[in-house]
């Protein structure tokens, strides 16, 4: 399963910087979560999707969604 926070941030037209800024998670962990070495936690994604104005499921690419 893929976590599609960078496509979602670049639909936004944010940087790492203005979501690390929202969502109070640091830049280099969003960019963890982003190139998929670390999987966000439930707090974490909640934070991202509602930076983001989306939903959690939306951040999710998996054959079965």
């Amino acid at each position: 399963m893929k976590i599609l926070t960078y496509e979602a941030r670049r639909a936004k037209g944010l940087t790492l910087v203005q979501l690390s800024e929202k969502t109070k998670i640091s830049k280099s962990t969003l960019q963890c979560i982003e190139t998929g070495q670390v999987s966000p936690t439930l707090k974490q994604l909640e934070a991202i999707a509602l930076a983001l104005d989306t939903k959690i499921t939306a951040l999710f690419m998996s054959p079965n969604k």
